[in-house]
C-alpha cells in the first residue's frame, strides 16, 4: 500500500524511530539459527492480487504454472475479482503430511472468499494463518474469513504475526491540511471473538511443522523504506499497539512506518532451495531474502516470490535490485502485488529465463 506523504513529514518521522529500529536489530543479532523443514513440494495460489490477465502466464523449468480462466462455467457471470492487496493460500507437502496455510487476506472479504471459491480452495482446510504486516490490502478480508469458516477450523487455530507493530493504527495525511485519515487495524477483540490465538514471530519461527518466517528483518542492504502509510505507536479508543519506547520517540505523533515487524514467510524445498514470500516487502526484497538465508542456513535461493514495493521506486534504484537479485541467483522470480510494471520490463530484459508473471488466480508448484 502506498501512500505519497509530505517530504518533510516522512523525514521527520524517520528519525522519530530511528533508535526504536536500533534497538530492534540489536535484539534479532542475539536471535539463534533454525533448523528449518524440508518440504517435498509446495503449492502457491493467488487468491487475491491486483490483476487478472490471460490464462498464459508463462514457462520456466522449475516451476509449474497455471492459471485459472476468468469464466466459471456454466455459471458465466461468475468471474474473478482482483483488487489492491494480496492473499495466497499456501499447501506444502512432506511425505503425506500436509499443511494448509493462508497468508494476508486481501483487502475485502468479497473478493477473497469469492475468489477462493471459484479456484475451489477450501476455507475450512486451512490448518494455520499468517499476516505479514499492517496494511488493510493484507489483512481487509480476514474477519470476513472467520465470519464464514471460524466454526469449522481447529480449535487452536493461530494466527502468525511479525510483532506488535502488526497491530498499529495506520493513517494517512489528508491534503496539506495537517489531518490524517484512517488506513485500518487489525483490532484484536475480532481475533479473541473468534478465539484466534495469537503468536508473535519477532525471531525466526518455524510455523507448524512446514514454513518458517524470518522475524524481524534486518536492514543491510542499500534498499530503504519508500513512502507509504504513517504509524501510530500508541492506542486509540482501546485498538492499536503498545509501544511506549517508539511512541515516546516519535512525540505522541503519528511517524513515517518503517514496517518494524514486518516478516518474510518461507519454504525450504527438497533439492531445491529456499522459497521466500515477502508479501509486500517494504523493508526490500533483498533483504528479506538474505534473512531468509541467514537464519535457515541455506544458501541456496529457489524462488523470490511476493509483492516488491517498487512501484514508487526510481529507475536506479530498480536497476540496483534487480542487479543485487542476479547476485542472489534465485532460480524463479514472481513479482505479484505492488512490485509495479518498471521492476517487470527490466526483469523481463535482464533476467528472462526467471521470471514469471503472476496475477489473480496463478497456481505455483515448486518441488516434485
Amino acid at each position: 500500500m502506498s501512500i505519497h506523504l509530505n517530504r518533510r513529514k516522512f523525514v521527520m518521522g524517520s528519525a522519530a524511530v530511528i533508535a526504536q529500529m536500533g534497538m530492534a536489530q540489536r535484539a534479532f543479532a542475539q536471535a539463534p539459527k533454525l533448523t528449518v523443514p524440508n518440504v517435498d513440494s509446495l503449492t502457491i495460489r493467488v487468491v487475491t492480487d491486483s490483476s487478472y490477465d490471460t490464462p498464459q502466464p508463462g514457462t520456466n523449468k522449475w516451476v509449474k504454472v497455471r492459471r485459472a480462466g476468468i469464466r466459471n462455467l456454466p455459471d458465466w457471470r461468475k468471474t474473478l475479482h482482483s483488487e489492491w492487496g494480496l492473499s495466497l493460500a499456501l499447501e506444502s507437502r512432506i511425505g503425506s503430511d500436509t499443511r494448509n496455510l493462508l497468508l494476508d487476506f486481501g483487502y475485502t472479504p468479497n473478493a477473497m472468499l469469492n475468489n477462493m471459491e471459484f479456484m475451489g480452495i477450501d476455507g475450512a482446510k486451512m490448518q494455520g494463518l499468517i499476516v505479514s504486516h499492517g496494511h488493510n490490502d493484507h489483512f481487509g478480508g480476514m474477519l470476513g474469513f472467520l465470519e464464514k469458516f471460524r466454526d469449522k477450523l481447529p480449535d487452536d487455530l493461530t494466527l502468525y504475526v511479525g510483532g506488535e507493530d502488526n497491530f498499529c493504527n495506520r493513517v494517512a495525511p489528508r491534503g496539506a491540511s495537517g489531518q490524517f485519515t484512517d488506513t485500518g487495524v487489525i483490532d484484536r477483540r475480532d481475533l479473541e471473538k473468534h478465539r484466534v490465538k495469537i503468536v508473535s514471530c519477532e525471531q525466526p519461527t518455524v510455523v507448524m511443522g512446514h514454513a518458517f518466517t524470518t522475524g524481524m528483518i534486518q536492514r543491510r542492504s542499500f534498499e530503504r523504506i519508500l513512502p507509504n502509510t504513517m504509524v501510530e505507536y500508541f492506542k486509540r479508543n482501546n485498538v492499536g499497539c503498545e509501544m511506549p519506547e517508539a511512541n515516546a520517540k516519535a512525540g505522541g505523533k503519528p511517524v513515517a512506518d518503517t514496517h518494524i515487524h514486518e516478516h518474510a514467510t518461507c519454504f525450504n524445498v527438497k533439492d531445491r532451495g529456499l522459497v521466500v514470500i515477502s508479501s509486500c516487502g517494504h523493508v526490500g526484497i533483498v533483504n528479506s531474502v538474505r534473512q531468509a538465508m541467514e537464519v535457515s542456513g541455506v544458501n541456496k535461493v529457489h524462488a523470490a516470490l511476493g509483492g516488491f514495493h517498487l512501484f514508487p521506486a526510481p529507475a536506479e534504484y530498480l536497476r540496483q535490485t534487480v542487479a543485487e537479485l542476479k547476485a542472489l541467483d534465485p532460480d524463479v522470480i514472481v513479482p505479484l502485488h505492488c512490485s509495479g510494471p518498471g521492476l517487470i520490463a527490466l526483469l523481463r530484459t535482464e533476467l528472462a529465463d526467471r521470471v514469471v508473471t503472476s496475477t489473480t488466480g496463478t497456481e505455483y508448484t515448486f518441488g516434485a
